[in-house]
């Protein structure tokens, strides 16, 4: 496969930009030559049609034979002082009645005698390669009843083509060295340009896992490139917090792995360390076995968390009365209740469309939860209520210690526990508001907590 040719932001910009002044360099070098050419020509025509009436005024004069003998006479008088001028006098029968020395006019020229309000210029090159500019027009004389002649005159224009080409070599050298300048010009103002961007490369190479609070700067940067160093610096937020809960994580799992590892072995240990009878033999494997019904049940949550986290539950829809299922539960945790003086109460109802087994879970883990945390003599209540159209929330509230609102955010994170006191004295994993949350995603719900002066609500949000 051949490798990608990749062309870097300067070049093209400075090649766009030197192409885009080139071009209006080589329109602007055209429009000027145009210009310079049509005021040589207008300069020209100027002195051409006064030539042009001279002759017509003096045919004008001629009202005999003998004033047309005189009349070539008068035209070189008028001549005098203008060197390189051609004029030439054609009779209608093709007769010619006057000519300057050298005089060479093309035949279209003196063919057609029109005005010249009604003609553009002719040029040629006579015999010695010289270029003209001529025109040529009808003159009528006073003799009665005598048809107009023609009269030819013409200048020649090798000075202006001189200049001109000169000009044109000036100009498009001119250019030339204008698109070079402005090309080399354009890429210093590129790379200046982009000099921002070079800045947050560097910001963004010091940024390693170590320093992922580090963001760039935002204020320093042009207008065009905020949205850009927003966007990074949310990004490396997102990384920051993804980057952070797999540090909680990681730590948290090893914590609580390693206790019950360490019981498991050192009893193992114990036991193997001299010779037992068959009752102390059984004590220690219950024991075991207790350590690895909660190694198993930890291992299958996490495997459900993976699960949810892409995408691979999916719940089994069906009717579910939530007022049915509480008070199944409740049922449960009488005995808890009673033991701990905890009053229990349910109000309203609800039916959602939804996995059974998951929302009870999901409502189990809640319970569960504010059993743990409520003290002696306090209260639970369940609270089920329609928010909208095809909306139900369930909340579960109960009395206890007031949770900071900066662990809100974190109780659904796998392991975490807002009082790492707690840790090891409480009988949960720390996983079940994890779970609960991927339940209640699954379903396209949401779950959030509130705490203040002593009362914590859990809400569950489940669409209908």
């Amino acid at each position: 496969m051949r490798p990608v040719r990749r062309q870097s932001i300067s070049f093209r910009l400075t090649l766009l930009f030197a192409s885009a002044s080139t071009l209006v360099l080589l329109l602007l070098g055209v429009l000027i030559a145009n210009l310079v050419e049509r005021h040589f020509e207008e300069l020209d025509m100027e002195i051409l049609n006064g030539k042009l009436q001279l002759a017509r005024h003096a045919l004008e004069k001629v009202r005999s034979t003998a004033d047309l003998e005189a009349m070539p006479r008068q035209l070189e008088d008028s001549l005098v002082g203008h060197p390189g001028l051609a004029v030439v006098v054609v009779a209608p029968d093709g007769q010619t009645l006057f000519a300057t020395t050298g005089a060479e006019f093309p035949g279209t020229l003196l063919d057609r005698g029109v005005e010249p309000a009604s003609r553009h210029p002719v040029h040629w090159k006579n015999r010695d390669q010289q270029p003209l500019r001529g025109i040529s027009g009808l003159a009528r004389t006073s003799i009665e009843g005598a048809p107009p002649a023609v009269v030819a005159v013409a200048t020649g224009i090798s000075h202006h083509e001189h200049f001109m080409s000169d000009f044109r070599t000036t100009l498009w050298s001119f250019m030339v060295l204008a698109a070079l300048s402005i090309g080399l010009l354009g890429w210093i103002a590129v790379r200046r340009g982009l000099a921002p961007l070079q800045t947050i490369k560097r910001e963004a190479e010091a940024i390693t896992a170590q320093r992922l609070n580090a963001r760039l700067p935002v204020d320093s940067v042009p207008v065009e490139l905020i949205a850009l160093a927003r966007t990074l610096n949310d990004m490396l937020a997102r990384l920051e917090e993804s980057f952070r809960r797999l540090s909680d994580f990681s730590s948290y799992l090893a914590h609580e792995l390693r206790t019950p590892v360490s019981n498991l072995l050192t009893q193992t240990q114990v036991m193997l360390s001299r010779t037992r009878t068959a009752e102390q033999y059984q004590e220690v494997l219950a024991s075991n076995a207790e350590e690895l019904e909660r190694l198993s049940r930890m291992i299958s949550d996490m495997l459900f968390l993976a699960k949810a986290e892409n995408q691979l539950i999916i719940p089994h829809r069906e009717a579910v009365d939530l007022r049915a299922e509480v008070n199944g539960l409740f049922e449960f945790y009488e005995a808890f209740a009673e033991e701990k003086n905890v009053s229990l109460s349910c109000s309203g109802s609800a039916v959602v469309s939804g996995d059974r087994l998951m929302l009870r879970r999901a409502i189990n883990n809640l319970l569960s939860n504010a059993m743990r945390h409520t003290p002696t003599g306090g209260g639970m209540a369940v609270r089920l209520e329609q928010t909208g159209e095809n909306w139900v929330r369930l909340s579960v509230e109960n009395t206890g210690e007031t949770i900071a609102a900066e662990h809100l955010p974190r109780l659904f994170e796998p392991f975490y526990r807002a009082d790492s006191s707690r840790q090891r004295f409480s009988d949960g994993a720390g996983l079940g508001l994890a779970i609960t949350r991927s339940i209640l995603r699954a379903h396209g719900g949401s779950i959030d907590a509130r705490s203040s002066h002593g009362v914590t609500v859990f809400r569950l949000n489940i669409p209908a």
